[in-house]
């Protein structure tokens, strides 16, 4: 019995060993890594945003106003010109000599009317002496009456004819440059005919598409804020002068129209970057877009909170407002000053135990010469 001892205590030992359970171990997945940022409070602008182009607002087709032979051209396509400025003549010999035709008759008639005011004169000196009939006399004063009508209508003509021999020097109304020069020394022109195409870039018209569901959103008299790559860094107010009644059948595109006052810094033909506001609030509760997630529930932020010890996500379901500049306008659902999910929030659910990357702190700037790549 005894020289079974042994064996007996060794079969007891490992029996023992046997009924020894391991610890249990708690499986589940590991804490979601994010960033966290704060609901903040601050001004906010609800703005209808577009891509639009600049044209001159003063850009007249200047015509020939007389009919003749161009004899010189002194201006051409681009060259800037200043108001009264000749651009081109027209040979007035034709029209020289109209005039002077003109106005030799309005000089005969002015002789024959002081002729008839001597002779009315005399013929009323006549009549009080009783040597000269009162009928004679009023035929008279019919006579210089008639010829001062005609008088009336030379004086008119040699007028017109010599507005016409001033015609005939073609001036720029205003400052601006010439676009496209239309004639040639030696064309005969009629009346009416284009010479010169003329801009100015003192006034411009900016046309801003917008889509036609922005329509109840706009309206005259709304401020505009202009930017435009020919001016960098620069914005330019203006208002809404003109919205068109119809839709562009192309493009279904609504046609706003800005006018602007240019002092030289933009030019027709170019782009502008064009905001209107809308609506404009001094505090409003906004968020980056990526913390804002949709979920069957609807639009949802997650808040960060603490329990148990722990950090865990809170699902909020909140009501968005207006987008803009990479922030969301949040109207209800959650407070300002809270933690909300930023990167990370997207892979998210309601009660998920986070860890919180701290923010990147800026490495030590290398000392001076290191890292440059030029040796010493």
């Amino acid at each position: 019995m005894i020289r079974h001892l042994p064996f007996v205590l060794c079969a007891a030992l490992l029996l023992a060993a046997c009924d020894r359970r391991p610890e249990e171990k708690k499986f589940g997945p590991p804490p979601a890594l994010i960033t966290v940022t704060q609901v903040k409070s601050g001004a906010f602008e609800v703005t209808e945003d577009t891509l639009g182009t600049l044209e001159a607002a003063i850009d007249p087709k200047i015509g020939a106003e007389v009919a003749g032979k161009v004899a010189r051209v002194l201006a051409f396509a681009g060259k800037a010109v200043k108001r009264g400025e000749t651009l081109a003549v027209i040979d007035a010999t034709d029209l020289a000599l109209a005039s002077q035709s003109e106005q030799a008759e309005v000089k005969r008639l002015e002789a024959l009317l002081a002729q008839q005011d001597r002779l009315i004169e005399r013929q009323q000196s006549l009549v009080a002496k009783g040597f000269f009939s009162q009928n004679a006399a009023d035929d008279a004063r019919a006579q210089r009456a008639a010829i001062a009508e005609q008088l009336a209508s030379a004086q008119a003509r040699a007028g017109i004819g010599k507005r016409a021999v001033g015609k005939t020097t073609i001036a720029a109304p205003f400052d601006g440059v010439i676009e496209s020069q239309l004639i040639a020394p030696g064309d005969y022109v009629k009346l009416g005919d284009p010479l010169f195409q003329l801009v100015s870039n003192q006034r411009l018209r900016a046309h801003l598409p917008f889509p036609e569901s922005a329509a109840p959103r706009l309206s005259r008299g709304q401020a505009v804020r202009l930017t435009s790559p020919q001016a960098p860094g620069r914005v330019f107010e203006a208002k809404i002068a003109d919205i068109r009644p119809a839709v562009s059948e192309s493009s279904r595109a609504l046609d706003v129209i800005v006018e602007i006052e240019n002092d030289g810094a933009l030019k027709s033909g170019g782009t502008v970057n064009a905001s209107v506001r809308i609506a404009a609030k001094a505090a409003a509760l906004v968020v980056p877009e990526q913390s804002v997630v949709l979920r069957p529930a609807g639009k949802v932020v997650y808040a960060i909170v603490d329990e148990e010890g722990k950090k865990k996500a809170q699902q909020r379901i909140v009501q968005a407002g207006a987008k803009k500049g990479g922030v969301v306008e949040i109207l209800a659902g959650i407070k300002e000053g809270e933690t909300v999910a930023l990167d990370g929030a997207g892979f998210l659910t309601h009660g998920a135990t986070v860890t919180v990357k701290p923010p990147l702190s800026p490495g030590p700037s290398p000392a001076r010469g290191e890292g440059s790549g030029v040796s010493r």
